[in-house]
């Protein structure tokens, strides 16, 4: 029961691709209770509704790029939850261009401000309300998940490794702030390629899943293992991990080449 207690709000649960899921489904395992949260076109074509059923929690519609939409969740949380939030995951992003194979040599720049928006300014206008509303407990969590594309080039993943390294600098920046005043800590966990619906719709997905597992010595960490992560940076052993990026990716990040990939047997 590691979350025995604790309150919290997960955003980005689609279907049972999704690592947001496994989270929600985790944390409610360990002791937390939970809000659910998508955008209402995603309640329409996801499954979200059906989780919130098997977890015995509620489900509300809010589109993350409104503030309006926002504050309406904080305060309709407190009231269900019963007090300030201990835990916030953010697990969500798209990326037009991507979703119509638009090159990166020849982005339509409106999608791409509104990648950014949905991928990275939703998190700064998440942290803004909580921390306005003074809505998150002291030694609280808030998390988002990010990708190893925020560094390195990956050709197809186009305009969101820019939104990935904006979000990471937002974790940063309002850390600080969250950190000043009431001791909450927010980080960012570069996770490995996973087979959700959003990852899946990146060009050579299958390929680069196959050649990061090789690549990694501990092979790609699953949604499941990510949960279970995410789980230890919302519980109390993690009080005073802040600020960071945290790599959650088999080891993948730090490999120049591995024996496999060479065509060779590890020793």
């Amino acid at each position: 029961m590691l979350l025995k207690g604790k309150k919290g709000i997960i955003f980005g649960a689609l279907n049972e691709q999704s690592i947001a899921w496994k989270v929600a489904q985790q944390a409610k395992a360990a002791g937390a209770d939970i809000v659910l949260t998508n955008a209402p076109i995603a309640f329409r074509m996801g499954q979200i509704d059906e989780l919130a059923k098997e977890l015995d929690c509620q489900a509300i519609p809010a589109d993350a790029t409104k503030l309006e939409d926002l504050e309406a969740l904080v305060e309709k949380s407190q009231e269900i939850l019963g007090g300030k939030i201990d835990f916030v995951l953010h697990s969500i992003g798209m990326s037009i261009n991507i979703r119509k194979k638009k090159a990166y040599t020849d982005l339509k720049y409106d999608w791409m401000q509104k990648t950014f928006d949905i991928s990275a300014i939703s998190f700064h206008k998440l942290m803004q309300t909580l921390w306005q509303k003074e809505a998150m407990a002291e030694w609280g969590s808030i998390l988002a998940l990010s990708y190893i594309g925020a560094q390195r080039v990956f050709p197809h993943y186009s305009e969101m490794s820019e939104s990935k390294a904006l979000l990471e600098s937002f974790a940063r920046s309002f850390g600080y702030h969250f950190g000043m005043r009431n001791k909450v800590r927010v980080n960012t966990i570069s996770q490995s390629p996973t087979p959700t619906t959003a990852g899946t719709g990146v060009k050579g997905f299958d390929q680069f899943l196959d050649y990061a597992d090789k690549m990694s010595p501990l092979g790609n960490a699953p949604a499941e293992a990510c949960a279970d992560y995410c789980l230890s940076l919302f519980s109390d052993h993690t009080r005073y991990v802040t600020l960071q990026n945290l790599y959650h990716d088999g080891g993948f990040s730090n490999m120049g080449m591995s024996e496999i990939m060479m065509g060779e047997t590890p020793e």
